[in-house]
Order: structure tokens, then sequence, then C-alpha cells
């Protein structure tokens, strides 16, 4: 039997007027042939066990998705040990609350200006680093007040999608239980 890989999926933009509904999703990935697949909340979180290489596990993604919830937005596709890595890169492990620093993943590098107008808007302890291709935004005193994340996703320049702490720890529990670890 061929070797599986956990991929997480984050959908980006799932949320408000666009929908993913969660156990149809589910069941479409179990239907295409993903193992053990499971979502976490309904914000475009999914995990699969997968024979297929990322690129051919993420086409079928983009294709049930697109057939079956005309859903059209980018999908990121992460390998468990990927995952891991961006939680052992966190800058900012001394957060008071998982709600207070968001990974951000990023499909390709953003400008040097990018990050450096939007840093310039950061208040009261709040920092935004980019380590290895995820850029981590830290808000003490909470995302929705933030000015520099207001503005984060319109001034980056890169396609992206965000997730808070406490969401990342919990797909890093999943997927690891997946693989019985």
């Amino acid at each position: 039997m061929a070797e599986l890989t956990t991929y997480l999926l984050l959908f980006r933009g799932v949320g408000g007027p666009v929908q993913l509904p969660v156990a149809q999703l589910r069941e479409a990935l179990t239907k295409a042939g993903s193992k053990n697949a499971t979502t976490y909340i309904n914000s475009g979180n999914a995990l699969v066990r997968s024979s297929l290489s990322r690129e051919e596990t993420l086409a079928k993604v983009v294709a049930i998705c697109r057939m079956k919830f005309n859903y059209d937005r980018p999908i990121f596709a992460l390998t468990s040990a990927e995952w891991e890595a961006v939680i052992k890169n966190d800058p900012f492990p001394n957060k008071a609350e998982g709600k207070h620093v968001h990974a951000v993943l990023l499909a390709e590098t953003p400008t040097t200006d990018a990050i450096t107008k939007i840093r310039a808007l950061a208040v009261c302890g709040e920092d935004l680093k980019l380590v290895k291709g995820v850029c981590y935004i830290h808000t003490p005193n909470g995302f929705g007040t933030s000015k520099m994340a207001e503005k984060f996703d319109k001034w980056i320049g890169v396609v992206n999608t965000a997730r808070n702490w406490n969401t990342v720890l919990k797909l890093h529990e999943l997927a690891q239980g997946l693989e019985g670890k």
C-alpha cells in the first residue's frame, strides 16, 4: 500500500457569505479517495490523508470545491511536518492568548516595502514578523481593533490565508491524531 501523507487544507476567505459546508466537504473528500477526511470549524480548515502528491491532492480538492460548492478561491496545502515548522518558528512564544497571534500563510514572498508599510501601523506592542514564508501577526490588544491587522490583507500584495494561534494548535493536534502520534 502506498504511503499516506497528511495534508492540512486551508481555504481562503471562508466565512460570512462564502461557505463550505463541512459535512458535505468531508463526504466529497472521502468519495474522491482521501482517507480520514476531517474538518475543523466552519471557517475553511480540512485535513486529509492521501497517497497522491501535494499537487495531485490539491488539484482534486480544487476540482471538488469548484464543482460541488462553487468555491473558486485559493487553497493552501501543507504537510503535517510543514505545519509543525509553522509552530516551531513562532516568533511570539510569550503571547498571552492564542487569539492574539495569527499565522498568515503566503503564496509568495511579499516586498520589504509592503511589510514596512504594514508594520508602521503597529501600536501598543503590536508587531509582525516574516519567518520562512509565514507572516506572524501579534496583536496583544485584539486583532479586530488593530489597524495593522485591518490593512494587512489589502497591503501585503500576495495571496494569503490566516489562522489564529488557537486554530494553528488545534489543526496540529488533529494532524497528529490522524497520524497516530
